[in-house]
C-alpha cells in the first residue's frame, strides 16, 4: 500500500484529500506543516512523517505566503530527494513550481477528488516517468 503525507495549511481540505485518498486504497498521514507546529525541514532536518512516506501531497501555500512555500518545497526536495512531491494548488499551479531537477514535483491543481489526486500520486511514483520535458522512451 502506498504511503501518503497530506501536508496542507487548511485542515477541512487536508481531510478531504486524506479521505479521497484512503478511500482509494492509501495509506495517509496528515500534517499542517509549518502553520501547525515547528516545522524540522525549515530547521534543515528531516522530517519523520516524510521519510515515513512513499510520496509527499504538499500544499502550494501550506506556509500561508508563496516564497515561504517555494523555500519550504526546495528544502524538502533537498532533504528527502527520493521522496517524490505532488504540489497541489486550488487555483493555479505556481508560477516557482519547477518540472525538472532537483527540486521537481508534480504539478496537480483541480478538484481534489480520489480519481485526479490517484493520478497525480502514480504519475509522481512512476520509476521510469520522464521528467518535464524530456522526450518519451522510444518503444
Amino acid at each position: 500500500m502506498t504511503r501518503v503525507l497530506v501536508v496542507h495549511h487548511d485542515i477541512d481540505l487536508a481531510d478531504q484529500e486524506a479521505d479521497a485518498l484512503r478511500r482509494a486504497g492509501y495509506e495517509v498521514t496528515e500534517c499542517m506543516g509549518p502553520i501547525g507546529a515547528a516545522c524540522p525541514i525549515l530547521a534543515g532536518i528531516p522530517c519523520g512523517y516524510a521519510e515515513d512516506a512513499d510520496v509527499l501531497l504538499y500544499d502550494a501555500f501550506v506556509t500561508g505566503e508563496p516564497d515561504g512555500a517555494k523555500a519550504l518545497i526546495e528544502k524538502i526536495r533537498e532533504i528527502h530527494p527520493d521522496i517524490p512531491v505532488v504540489l497541489t494548488a486550488t487555483g493555479m499551479e505556481p508560477e516557482w513550481a519547477e518540472l525538472s531537477g532537483i527540486h521537481k514535483v508534480t504539478p496537480f491543481v483541480g478538484q481534489p477528488t480520489a480519481a485526479n489526486l490517484s493520478a497525480a500520486i502514480e504519475q509522481a511514483i512512476a520509476p521510469d516517468a520522464p521528467e518535464a520535458g524530456d522526450a518519451a522512451p522510444a518503444g
